[in-house]
């Protein structure tokens, strides 16, 4: 990646981020306090009945609000470009709304709004678990058939087929909350129109375990054997990856998508990204829950994790660029390109005479950014090529009805 100093200015491609629940934004500052989850021992399932309550109070309105201030804070830290994986899809008894993509269509109006590119990713979701069926807001989440699910992805690809800035894909939830037999035909549907697939692998220990039970195969060992892994698949955190995994996602050309914010605070943990790498595996990084919008804090926690996990510094280099230089790739190009983008979408123009890179060598600029910058040096420093906001009113009347 070449850097450019222009003017007094060094201008870097923008960033993506491949994975947002938007409307988790409206829990900032919630369930960071005992039992705000609901148990008095807290952990990621705990944390999970929180967020279920802001789920089930959602209407399109509100889901619309609460979006641009997610986007708009992104916008404002430098990303250009959103994967949003959208789960919430009815009314609150599991009835779909009118218009069935009422809430796909909130935010994706909130993005355009915003000046932001979007990949509405749509979620296909259909239980609770093996031989349970969808409780409280999960069914808000799931559909009655694996058909109903793609025929609303089909519709939302028709509504916003030719929208410059909208991307739309699948994305099944889980292993959890989908059968392993949907899995098969939603490879096959993906890979007809080549759509992106992105999907939550690997993140809770019970996860696994639960895959275990009912399959006999670890997560990741079971995508394989139903042809999911293909190089427009993105596995979102594979933080308990087993012996091997790596090593299937990579063969597969799949992609992982890291959020090392959003997993420290919920106690996902440290997955071996090291592995990842020698595989072969691609990686881009994601906010997921909003819970802090720092994308420097993203691209660093990649290294800085696997630096806590092992002992060990430096550890994710390579022969071909500097680690900095690796990190901002996933963090723009490779999470556009995990969007359905080809490039950056645009580019950010960063001070030089920053007091954060004063006695900095132009040529470890970039170094110094990644690992010692805060976020003042990308506030509002992303440029698209055009000016998009209000792209969102233009679209909703042309969508209308």
């Amino acid at each position: 990646m070449t850097l450019r100093l222009t003017d007094g200015f060094l201008e870097l491609p923008a960033l993506a981020t491949a994975h947002s629940h938007a409307f988790q934004r409206g829990m900032r500052g919630l369930a960071q306090r005992p039992g705000e989850g609901g148990a008095r021992d807290d952990d990621f399932w705990s944390w999970r009945e929180a967020m279920y309550r802001l789920a089930d109070s959602l209407t399109p309105e509100s889901l619309h609000a609460i979006a641009r201030v997610a986007y708009r804070e992104l916008r404002h830290a430098g990303v250009l470009t959103v994967g949003e994986f959208h789960y919430v899809h009815h009314q609150r008894d599991g009835t779909p709304y009118a218009d069935r993509t009422a809430m796909s269509d909130a935010v994706i109006e909130a993005a355009l709004a915003e000046g932001m590119r979007v990949a509405l990713l749509r979620v296909v979701y259909a239980r609770a678990g093996a031989g349970r069926p969808p409780e409280g807001a999960q069914r808000r989440f799931a559909d009655p058939s694996l058909a109903v699910a793609l025929a609303d992805v089909e519709r939302l690809r028709a509504r916003w087929r030719e929208h410059p800035r909208v991307r739309i894909g699948i994305a099944p939830h889980s292993v959890r909350a989908v059968p392993p037999e949907w899995l098969t035909e939603i490879a096959e549907f993906a890979a007809k129109d080549a759509l992106w697939c992105h999907m939550h692998v690997a993140e809770q220990p019970a996860e696994v375990a639960l895959c275990l039970a009912e399959t006999g195969m670890r997560p990741v060992e079971l995508l394989a054997e139903r042809g999911m892994l293909g190089p427009r698949f993105v596995a979102v955190h594979a933080t308990h990856l087993g012996p091997g995994e790596a090593s299937l996602l990579g063969a597969g050309g799949a992609r992982v998508c890291l959020c090392p914010t959003t997993e420290r605070d919920l106690g996902d943990g440290l997955p071996d990204v090291g592995a990842l790498l020698s595989a072969g595996v691609r990686l881009c990084v994601g906010i997921d829950s909003h819970v802090l919008c720092s994308p420097l804090e993203e691209l660093r926690g990649i290294e800085l994790g696997e630096r806590l996990r092992t002992g060990k510094r430096l550890v994710l280099r390579s022969n071909e660029s500097s680690l900095a230089e690796a990190l901002w790739r996933a963090g723009s190009h490779n999470g556009a390109e995990a969007c359905g983008f080809d490039d950056a979408g645009g580019t950010l123009r960063i001070a030089r005479a920053a007091p954060q890179l004063q006695l900095v060598a132009d040529e470890r600029l970039l170094d110094a950014v990644v690992f010692s910058g805060t976020d003042a040096l990308l506030s509002g420093s992303a440029t698209p090529p055009h000016d998009h906001v209000g792209d969102a009113e233009t679209a909703r009347a042309k969508h209308a009805g």
